[in-house]
């Protein structure tokens, strides 16, 4: 054994092997083991110990979501959150939700690092036993029209084609998502995705090693892609600030259709293994790859593992066994499963899906043995290469974050002239008004069949996971980054209540959340109090807005932190805490979209206009002006009306419904006549930028013109005005053609964004 290392020594190990822990953690790593680690150990601890993997900087703060409720079943602390969905001839379906970030890798390699971020989190939800059915991404990029819009361009690019091409090859319908542009974003760009899927109740599988382990012999099958130094520090990258060209060697390579074979043939040892009455466990490799993955399994389960690298099949000869263990190679998963169906578990991969002659060296052995002393040992080429106590490796390490409070407030423009007509042709001819269509195209939102409505023809998507049942499933995602850099709080509270809005618009009642929080550096005071605020925010609409009947909130069931948004030599991100809301509808039928039906139909407004322009599409895009009161959020009041909004929808007595949010009531009318084609809306309201462009949270609801003799309307609901014929939208002395902007509303994102490609 060697002596334990001083400072001076640690620090020169921390450097030559670029390491992102600092010396004090390395300090205690040596005191744990008691010499000098050894360079898996440090790698090891590294990558399990970093902000990616332990949430050392957020963990406190995150105790204070609410994550649970009535037919929550898995909170946050697996791969992926589980809440109940419905019941179908005879069996309980559950809903499995996850929500991920690939912010880093896809500002570094666009392409490969979004794809790998659609496959991350579809192994998740799949790891937990589902069948994924439909996906989402949240993007948030710099500005392409700006002094960076080149590379962004190119980034907005190569992040859409990895996203498609990983996506519509592995066959999970897209269900679209949000995209938001920013300057804020032009050093680093945000890559959410969000999956999902169904599994009956008593097929959920758990990521640890069961009960039975500690009675009867018990192993680690690793199958899948034979492990190459792709991804090779990975979480850590994803843990420190970005620096030019660095983390090139950090981005995994994605492989969608041997994910496609690897999930099929996943799904037949699934099956053989519940028809016998196995238990087991079962994970997906991500970040920390190898490493993670068993030590996880077994401390989860209160039990040690023996590793033997030399079993593990490569694809590259003399890997160092830190490599090996700790690198992020794609298409990966881990079973830890009673060595009695060992062989049955190795035939199905190797011989009835033919693994080995998809891809070189690909197939599934057995790479660990699980045991009752709680030590984390690993062997490579006759050697011991680790040996730790494995508690050590997932207790991870916990800072106290200093927080300095910032004031972004600034004021309101000292003028507010308004034109409507040119106003509202310029917010919807805009980069951050057009329509995202042209992104949407690219991906495939109806494989698998179970899609009720795609993305851009409702305020949320809507799929019938289930088959045969009518139960639909409505899911979207939100975050206003021009909210969240003059008031994180804010920033957060309405990324939930804007979510939610989308999935009541529809006819869904919200059930779940996920969470993604994107930030800078936590190590920075005024980064820490923007994720704190953050997270007040999302807190205090979840507990607001909850759907499940007395005073429970919406639960927060999966997330995930993403901090260091930022590179060396600029700025941080605006704060970014995005949300995404899933919505049951118990007829699938009944769901609601944005297209106007009838002439002459009343056009109602739910939620009263409020002077609240701060952030808005209309200060931003008008005045060129990025200050202001961001809109208050009011939770009570939000409940209300998303519970009338319900009410009218299950009566059927909603004919279109379309949340107010950015670009306020003006740019919401025009979206629905948009939609609709031939059909518009004549406003009988002021026309006035608080009346037309303010923010404010509310609806527009087309219903029958006896509507208001048969309803007594609450005080927050009014008429606005009534459908009338031709596509456009018009009011007190205004009026836009809005067939005449079509092209250019829907091509904008073409023209400025693939211009060098000619589309």
């Amino acid at each position: 054994m060697s002596k334990i290392p001083d400072r001076e020594e640690l620090r020169n190990v921390i450097s030559s092997r670029g390491l992102a822990m600092t010396v004090e953690e390395a300090e205690k790593l040596a005191g744990y083991v008691d010499r000098m680690p050894t360079p898996l150990e440090f790698h090891l601890f590294d990558t399990m110990w970093s902000e990616h993997c332990s949430y050392k900087s957020s963990k406190s703060v995150l105790n204070t979501l609410p994550t649970d409720s009535p037919g929550v079943v898995i909170g946050p602390g697996e791969d992926a959150g589980v809440v109940s969905f419905c019941h179908q001839d005879g069996i309980e379906w559950d809903l499995v939700v996850a929500h991920e970030s690939h912010n880093h890798p896809s500002q570094v390699l666009p392409v490969e690092g979004a794809a790998t971020g659609v496959g991350g989190i579809v192994r998740d939800v799949y790891c937990m036993g589902a069948r994924v059915t439909g996906s989402m991404d949240l993007l948030r990029f710099g500005d392409p029209e700006g002094s960076k819009g080149e590379a962004t361009r190119g980034i907005v690019r190569g992040v859409v084609e990895g996203i498609w091409k990983y996506g519509n090859a592995l066959g999970v319908p897209n269900m679209g998502g949000d995209t938001e542009f920013h300057p804020g974003y032009d050093d680093n760009c945000l890559v959410n995705v969000v999956a999902f899927g169904v599994v009956p109740h008593d097929r959920i599988i758990h990521s640890f090693v069961p009960e039975e382990a500690h009675k009867e012999p018990y192993v680690l099958v690793l199958t899948g892609k034979p492990t190459d130094n792709t991804g090779f520090g990975g979480a850590t990258f994803a843990s420190a600030d970005l620096d030019g060209e660095q983390g090139m060697g950090s981005v995994q390579v994605a492989d969608p259709f041997l994910k496609r074979v690897l999930s099929e043939a996943n799904q037949a040892v699934l099956d053989m293994l519940f028809e016998k009455g196995v238990k087991f466990g079962f994970k997906d490799l991500g970040a920390g790859g190898i490493a993670c993955v068993t030590s996880e399994l077994a401390a989860h389960g209160g039990l040690g593992i023996d590793v033997d690298l030399d079993a593990v099949p490569v694809s590259i000869k003399n890997l160092p066994p830190e490599v090996i263990a700790c690198s992020e190679t794609q298409e990966r998963y881990g079973l830890a499963v009673p060595v009695s169906v060992v062989d049955d578990i190795l035939s199905v991969y190797n011989e009835k899906f033919e693994l080995p002659r998809l891809f070189p060296n690909c197939r599934a052995a057995v790479i660990g043995r699980f045991n009752s002393k709680p030590v984390y040992n690993v062997i490579c080429r006759g050697e011991n290469v680790a040996e730790t106590p494995i508690n050590y490796i997932t207790e991870g390490v916990v800072y106290q974050r200093e927080e300095c409070p910032m004031d972004n407030a600034a004021p309101e423009p000292a003028q507010r002239p308004c034109d409507p007509s040119k106003d509202l042709t310029r917010i919807l001819t805009s980069i951050s008004g057009c329509s995202r269509k042209h992104i949407w195209s690219y991906y495939d939102s109806e494989v698998q069949g179970v899609t009720r409505l795609r993305p851009g023809e409702a305020d949320s998507c809507v799929s019938v996971p289930v088959e045969g049942s009518r139960a639909g499933l409505a899911v979207s995602g939100d975050g206003n980054p021009w909210y969240g850099e003059l008031d994180p709080f804010l920033g957060g509270a309405h990324a939930v209540g804007e979510a939610v809005r989308n999935v009541v618009a529809t006819g869904a009642t919200p059930i779940c959340a996920t969470d993604c929080l994107n930030f800078g550096n936590p190590e920075d005071p005024k980064a820490f109090w923007q994720f704190k605020q953050a997270v007040a925010g999302i807190a205090e609409a979840c507990n607001a807005l909850g759907f499940s009947g007395g005073d429970y909130p919406l639960p927060i069931v999966s997330g995930n932190v993403s901090f260091y948004n930022q590179s060396t030599g600029g700025k941080a991100i605006p704060p970014s805490p995005i949300v995404a809301v899933f919505g049951k509808i118990h007829d699938h039928r009944k769901a609601t979209d944005i297209v106007l039906r009838k002439e002459g139909n009343l056009v109602l407004l739910i939620g009263t206009r409020k002077d609240e322009l701060g952030g808005s599409l209309f200060y931003r895009t008008c005045l060129g002006h990025h200050g202001g009161t961001v809109p208050t959020f009011r939770g009570s009041l939000e409940k209300r009306m998303a519970d009338w909004i319900l009410g009218v929808i299950h009566d059927r007595r909603a004919y279109s419904v379309h949340d107010i949010s950015g670009g306020g009531l003006a740019v919401a009318g025009a979206e629905m006549a948009l939609a609709s084609r031939k059909l518009g809306i004549e406003f009988s309201l002021d026309s006035n930028p608080v009346t037309l462009f303010s923010e404010t949270p509310g609806y527009l609801v087309e219903v029958d013109s006896r509507f208001v003799e048969d309803v007594t309307l609450p005080e927050f609901v009014s008429v606005a005005g009534k459908v009338c014929m031709g596509c456009s939208v018009s009011g007190n002395g205004w009026s836009v053609d809005l067939e005449s902007l079509r092209k250019e509303w829907s091509d904008k994102l073409a023209s400025v964004i693939w211009r060098e490609e000619g589309v």
